[in-house]
């Protein structure tokens, strides 16, 4: 999902590239079936330099490294997985490029629950706010993941919101109040869906000053991925928090 710098703050789910982006105009109302979410029933698992980390990445063509040079080892999941302390196995990236978060509820929610992970990311926004996916619709998507991982796995759960995209090449033409009142509403759904399990869930700040590092060196030439560079700051982004919240990566 995304993006060019963050794009490169966010490269959320970009799906292939600018040809397939739609406008954004936020306008859709259709929504999937409320879900019922019972209370977590696993405890949270550590995860410390004895045990290792086991870490899965959810998320779009980000995850899959679309823009990167070398898109399997210059992802931002895979340059967070670089940094795994000794011993921990090999990471899970089930990231799908073009993915929506409804799609993600099916094709890599219960791969990511499979793995058994005390550490999960996920990054999902930017493909729907380009498919006009109403925030209510988008929220109750993103919900069933989360809420999923909280009740079925003892993972601590990293959400990246939706970076500031109003400077990114791919956006050039779009309206930008109304473009930033859609990641307003996006990033304010994903804390609202954080705050369900403060324990468990911290969201990842990839909005706050990420409007200036959109550049020329942070987003690849197709305009919306991030480049190598731009791969790099959201990886930082996610490793901060992460450390923050107790996971022992390495610098």
């Amino acid at each position: 999902m995304v993006l060019a710098v963050i794009c490169a703050a966010s490269a959320t789910a970009c799906s292939a590239g600018p040809a397939a982006r739609p406008s954004v105009t936020l306008e859709r109302t259709s929504s999937p079936a409320p879900v019922t979410t019972a209370p977590s029933t696993i405890a949270p698992a550590s995860a410390t330099e004895n045990s290792g980390v086991r870490y899965v990445a959810i998320g779009a063509s980000d995850s899959v490294g679309v823009g990167a040079s070398d898109p399997a080892k210059g992802s931002w999941p895979a340059l967070v997985a670089s940094r795994l302390p000794a011993g921990s196995p090999p990471y899970t990236n089930l990231g799908v490029s073009g993915s929506l978060a409804l799609q993600a509820v099916t094709q890599q929610l219960p791969g990511a629950i499979a793995q058994k992970p005390n550490v999960v990311s996920v990054w999902l926004a930017v493909n729907d706010l380009n498919a006009t996916i109403e925030p209510a619709s988008f929220a109750e998507a993103l919900g069933q993941i989360v809420d999923g991982l909280v009740q079925k796995t003892g993972a601590t759960i990293f959400v990246g919101n939706v970076p500031d995209l109003r400077a990114v090449p791919v956006y050039s033409g779009a309206d930008k109040a109304r473009l930033l009142a859609g990641i307003q509403a996006y990033n304010d759904a994903i804390a609202a869906i954080a705050a369900r399990s403060p324990a468990r869930v911290k969201v990842v700040d990839l909005f706050t000053g990420s409007a200036a590092l959109v550049s020329t060196g942070t987003v690849s030439q197709d305009g919306f991925h991030p480049s190598d560079e731009g791969y790099q700051l959201i990886a930082d982004r996610f490793a901060s928090a992460m450390r923050a919240n107790g996971v022992p990566l390495r610098a």
